[in-house]
């Protein structure tokens, strides 16, 4: 990329009947955020102007029907669809979850073919998004499907940084899922994660136990002892900084985790619990480990606020600087791990008087 080209960011519009449209206009209002990039929202100029008036915002709208006309200095609306959508704030609607859908796999594909550099995902309902021709619990699996790598859910902030064994997954399903294969696969993307998207050239990085107290030594279940640390043992083993399992009730309350680069949690509450009790409105949820950069707020379509003009965009913003700035980051790790031989012309050997 030149130094003087802005980094294109792409938009799903999420769920029309929640707050994602609110948070969205709500960010790009102030033009100082043109500066960092050149939105790309994959929706309808048509809709998102009724939006802007609704909420009183003034902002510009760029309405464009190809990626080829996008501008520079616009907040560019790319048109998925032409015909207007009846929104009908804080309700599930199948419909709204087909139009959340259109823009999502607008957005993956400009994203798949460089059109944009960069993915924000506005929140979607998950009830409202499955059809004959969407049947993922989310935006990760998804993702997971249309992108290269093996993708986990990371949420991040600058001081704490929690990735996820398992997401969406039924408790009574979670320890049959960990095993020692899972748990190697996962640790390496977050470390190599925390490497080349954080800058971070020895990252320490904790494990969360499965069990209460990490089973206590096999009386409360023996997936800790089993499988968690003979793993954690054979990571440590090969040079990086794994460490656990840890007992996940006293670990943050003691502070512990202000030790580590990144904790890894066996499931979704273990994780987002705390991260979310002590980040929530300034927290990303980072898709780790694919070959695009994935960003989105921490918070869902918050129907309860719906269309009520209440939506704080604080994460949506941190999700936007966390994809440019992790975007960036990148880039400088793919520079710097370049074979330098490659780079280097070979310099004409100075043979003095003698003839060749």
């Amino acid at each position: 990329m030149k130094k003087e080209e802005k980094i294109r960011l792409g938009i799903s519009i999420g769920d029309l009947n929640g707050i994602g449209s609110e948070v969205i206009l709500k960010t790009f209002e102030d033009s100082r955020m043109l500066d960092f990039c050149t939105p790309v929202i994959f929706a309808s100029v048509k809709v998102l102007s009724f939006l802007k008036k609704k909420y009183q915002i003034t902002a510009n709208l760029h309405g464009i029907d190809k990626t080829s006309q996008i501008l520079d200095g616009k907040i560019n609306v790319l048109n998925v669809w032409k015909e207007g959508v009846d929104i009908n704030f804080g309700k599930e609607d199948e419909k709204i979850g087909s139009y959340a859908i259109k823009s999502l796999k607008s957005a993956t594909a400009a994203l798949k073919n460089d059109e944009v550099d960069v993915l924000v995902t506005a929140p979607i309902n998950k009830k409202s998004i499955q059809s004959e021709e969407f049947k993922f619990p989310g935006h990760t699996d998804y993702l997971d499907q249309e992108l290269n790598g093996n993708s986990l859910m990371f949420m991040i902030t600058d001081k704490l940084k929690v990735g996820l064994l398992t997401d969406h997954v039924a408790v009574k399903d979670i320890a049959d899922i960990i095993t020692p294969q899972l748990i190697e696969q996962k640790t390496t993307t977050i470390y190599n994660t925390l490497v080349q998207d954080f800058g971070i050239s020895k990252p320490k990085v904790a494990i969360l136990g499965i069990n209460p107290h990490s089973g206590d030594n096999g009386v409360i279940g023996k997936e800790d002892e089993e499988v968690l640390k003979p793993t954690i043992k054979k990571i440590n083993d090969s040079g990086k900084l794994v460490y656990g399992p840890y007992a996940a009730d006293s670990f943050f309350g003691s502070d512990g985790y202000k030790s580590f680069d990144a904790i890894v949690a066996s499931y979704h509450d273990q994780g987002l619990i705390p991260f979310k009790t002590l980040s929530f409105g300034k927290g990303v949820n980072y898709t780790a480990g694919l070959h695009k950069v994935r960003t989105s707020p921490d918070h869902g379509t918050a129907f309860e606020i719906a269309g009520k003009n209440k939506a704080d965009n604080g994460s949506f913003k941190e999700a936007v600087f966390a994809a440019l700035k992790i975007y960036k980051n990148r880039q400088e790790y793919k520079e710097l791990t370049k074979n330098p031989l490659k780079k280097q012309p070979r310099k004409p050997q100075n043979k003095g008087n003698k003839s060749a």
